[in-house]
């Protein structure tokens, strides 16, 4: 099979990426092990983050640190076993968290982010979409006035800056637009803007659905079969021997598995991940997205039910489960809003493919002709697919990007 363009991974970022080049009229097959939206892009929390402009640092104040290193937040856990494997990668996320130089980061991850609605937005129209979308944007809410007023003052800052706009809810203007959260709460952030997903999976196979219509194939294969060729990129899949002229690596956690074979020493690590459905109690409803701030959890009503995800677990990609986080934050998360019984077997568990400066890897591999990057989104996959796609699509076709994707090259590092 000879084709244009092969891309390497079959979430969302991948399939946003062989839908922007099939679009273009390459002729382009999307190849992954498993079936297509099975690993990481199953299982976010469903929203569009037009507001996440500003990426989760590393924390540098003590109180927060010693919580994490006694095993005392909810929000992060860690496996003891992995922190000398992890050590390079945390110490350079600790230095790129420098308020100074997260500022800089902010400044230079904001093109994408801004675009991140629009993009999904074209998109889900193409492909028929739209109804996954709920516009009830997010809502962050607090236990405490302290914790309350430093997000409040955060929040200013961004829109400030950025131009995103939010809605501060003291505790009756909460109850006002969520009357089932918890009575004793101190407030909440509501932001608007941003869309929900009630099934980001079903999100990506839409967009996969228009990708196929448009000539794409999807096929079963193993991306560390990928050798060059004279003039061109072979790989091996189910169905038969593949020659492309253009690779895209958008294998998310997976990346440096590829990325090392081909000697390349990226910086990338992950940030592990737990989720569980539940049937709402007493007939209650949610009507958007609620992370708890001092827990770092969220409530997300999706269609399978209120999906309950977790925060950062530090450990290696492929170590066996430890969902701690979801048993401590679950009574947490009844609290705060009746939940029923659990729906799914058993936690479901994903790994966010990150950097250490928080900006993903988008762009040409800087030693290898036609191969291309897009990998690293860390919390925001499916925020950013849709951009992603886009302008990795823009950079092979000899297209002006919709962005300067300078900040975004696999050679910063």
């Amino acid at each position: 099979m000879r084709v244009d363009a092969a891309v390497l991974g079959a979430g969302i970022v991948g399939i946003c990426a062989a839908l922007h080049l099939q679009a273009r009229g390459r002729a382009t097959v999307l190849l992954d092990r498993r079936a297509p939206c099975e690993e990481t892009s199953f299982g976010n929390a469903g929203l569009i983050q037009r507001e996440g402009v500003v990426p989760y640092a590393f924390p540098r104040d003590l109180g927060t640190l010693l919580r994490h290193a006694l095993g005392r937040s909810t929000a992060v856990h860690y496996h003891a076993s992995a922190l000398a494997a992890l050590a390079p990668f945390l110490w350079r996320y600790w230095r790129a968290s420098h308020p100074a130089r997260h500022a800089d980061i902010a400044r230079r991850y904001a093109p994408l982010i801004e675009r991140s609605l629009d993009e999904h937005e074209r998109l889900a129209a193409e492909a028929g979409a739209e109804a996954l979308f709920r516009r009830t944007g997010w809502l962050r809410v607090f236990h405490t006035a302290r914790e309350r007023d430093a997000h409040l003052a955060e929040a200013e800052r961004v829109r400030r800056e950025f131009g995103v706009e939010f809605e501060a809810l003291e505790p009756p203007a909460l109850e006002r637009i969520e009357p089932r959260l918890s009575p004793t709460l101190a407030g909440g952030l509501w932001w608007p803007r941003p869309l929900a997903v009630a099934d980001p999976r079903a999100l990506a196979l839409a967009y996969l659905g228009r990708f196929e219509r448009l000539g794409g194939r999807v096929v079963r294969g193993d991306a560390r079969t990928l050798a060059p060729g004279d003039g061109h990129w072979r790989l091996v899949s189910a169905d038969g021997p593949i020659e492309a002229r253009d690779v895209v690596v958008a294998l998310g956690p997976w990346a440096d598995e590829l990325t090392r074979a081909l000697g390349y020493r990226l910086p990338l690590a992950v940030k592990r991940g737990y989720h569980m459905h539940y049937r709402s109690a007493e007939g209650a409803t949610l009507g958007r997205p609620v992370l708890d701030s001092e827990h770092g959890f969220c409530l997300a009503p999706m269609a399978r039910g209120v999906r309950l995800t977790t925060g950062a677990e530090f450990a290696l990609r492929d170590a066996p489960k430890t969902p701690v986080q979801l048993e401590r934050v679950e009574p947490v998360a009844r609290a705060l809003f009746p939940l029923g019984e659990r729906l799914d077997p058993e936690p479901w568990m994903g790994a966010r493919p990150c950097t250490p400066d928080m900006l993903p890897v988008i762009g040409r591999a800087p030693r290898h002709a036609n191969l291309w990057f897009a990998f690293g989104h860390a919390h925001h996959g499916l925020t950013l697919a849709a951009v992603t796609g886009r302008l990795v699509a823009e950079l092979i076709c000899g297209e002006p990007p919709l962005v300067d994707p300078t900040p975004y090259r696999a050679d910063r590092f």
